[in-house]
């Protein structure tokens, strides 16, 4: 059995790209699909102390992402070969959870930004990547839930454009964006 926590820190490689001048360094973040080289490096990811009572560790959306299948859309944030944090999108999931599918729903089910990575934008990259992401798909609307608290993450999503639907899920406030232009 292959014991992970003897593992030196994950580090990413830079990706590279051709592009009309030759081969390069990809600047700026990415999106990255988790896997067994990337999976320590996601769980390691932590917000700051005063915001772990608004967001599931990663290990826990990891799991979860297991469980659901194809509907879960996990990704590392990397920028400059570093992870910077966590996403995970919902992709047409039965709202209701009733089987007649009356009401699909795309969105954004996690995310996660190291706590030293706050502030330089890559909460709103990744809230646009799975914009790009369900757009890509067909959806016309991403949605989003977030504990209804003045310190909560509420601000940071009506920054975004993200308007409260009147719906709750788990005691959480929903709120959804139209797709008609871009995130952010």
């Amino acid at each position: 059995m292959l014991d992970v926590r003897a593992r030196a820190p994950y580090a990413l490689p830079p990706a590279r790209c051709v592009t009309a001048y030759g081969a390069g360094v990809r600047s700026g973040p990415r999106l990255e699909a988790i896997t067994p080289a990337t999976v320590d490096a996601a769980i390691a990811v932590r917000v700051r102390p005063d915001q772990e009572r608004f967001v599931t560790p990663v290990v826990t959306s990891l799991a979860e992402a297991y469980a659901h299948g194809p509907v879960a859309w996990p990704r590392l944030i990397v920028d400059a070969g570093r992870p910077v944090g966590f996403v995970m999108a919902f992709l047409d999931i039965d709202w209701l959870g009733d089987g007649a599918r009356s009401d699909v729903r795309s969105g954004l089910w996690r995310l996660n930004v190291t706590a030293d990575e706050q502030g330089r934008g890559y909460g709103r990259f990744a809230v646009a990547e799975v914009a790009a992401e369900i757009r890509r798909r067909g959806g016309t609307r991403m949605y989003t839930s977030y504990e209804p608290d003045e310190s909560g993450p509420g601000p940071f999503y009506a920054r975004l454009g993200f308007r409260p639907t009147g719906e709750s899920s788990g005691g959480q406030t929903v709120a959804v964006l139209g797709l008609d232009s871009p995130a952010g």
